[in-house]
């Protein structure tokens, strides 16, 4: 995740989240704040749960704070968990609220799944993160090309129906597997705030910076191969969208 960030252009630092819980001054500068997978905790009780307590009692109203002044966060597999659970998503209209809205299970499977699935990117969503990548791609280049990685073993988007009509109805579903991986509603695999801004999903796009991780990248078009990665553009455009944050 920080060579995402890096290869498109932030400054960047890894920060231990008990560092941050006894000083959270940092985020009070930060125009960017990534989540990155793994098994925090060693996913004791829940995936992302524990993390999610200590966001709660220690982090959440200043990465609130850093989101009213326009910084972005990512939360990526157990980061997009943590969102979820420290209510930062699905944050309905704005960043507080909405914890219980949505929830992220085990897999239909009881297996833990790791592969590369295809994606289809939500044309109406407002999320910064995926600008302009609903639109590209087009004939069987872009069916191969619209794919990332997953690696979760409690991935199943889960939500009433009432909340995933309200979702889709305000711009925050982002992404769906283009079939149904793990029994998510609505092949739900990524959601945002209402600002856009906040944005979790369970694929990584930050394991598809380069074209030579793609499962099938010597079978796409060479004037493809030029061009920026999605999973690398969805971090150029966050950093894009920041650019201008205490420049006026």
């Amino acid at each position: 995740m920080l060579r995402g960030f890096a290869l498109a252009g932030a400054e960047t630092c890894s920060v231990h989240l008990d560092s941050l819980m006894n000083d959270p001054s940092p985020l009070d500068h930060a125009d960017l704040i990534g989540l990155p997978g793994g098994f925090s905790y060693g996913d004791d009780v829940a995936s992302g749960r524990i993390m999610a307590m200590h966001i709660r009692r220690g982090l959440a109203d200043r990465l609130g704070s850093a989101v009213d002044r326009g910084a972005c966060i990512l939360g990526v597999c157990n980061g997009f968990q943590v969102l979820v659970q420290a209510g930062l998503l699905p944050a309905f209209g704005s960043i507080a609220g909405d914890a219980r809205a949505v929830g992220l299970g085990a897999n239909v499977s009881g297996r833990f799944q790791a592969r590369w699935v295809g994606v289809e990117y939500e044309a109406r969503s407002r999320c910064i993160w995926t600008n302009g990548l609903a639109e590209g791609w087009a004939g069987e280049a872009g069916r191969l090309v619209r794919r990332l990685p997953i690696a979760h073993g409690e991935g199943r988007f889960v939500a009433d129906p009432e909340v995933v009509h309200r979702l889709s109805a305000n711009g925050q579903v982002v992404l769906r597997t283009a079939e149904d991986v793990n029994g998510s509603v609505d092949r739900i695999a990524g959601i945002c705030d209402g600002t856009g801004r906040v944005f979790g999903l369970m694929p990584h796009p930050e394991r598809f910076l380069d074209w030579d991780r793609h499962p099938a990248w010597t079978a796409l078009e060479p004037s493809m191969l030029g061009r920026t990665t999605p999973g690398l553009q969805i971090f150029r455009n966050a950093v894009e969208s920041v650019a201008g944050i205490g420049k006026d």
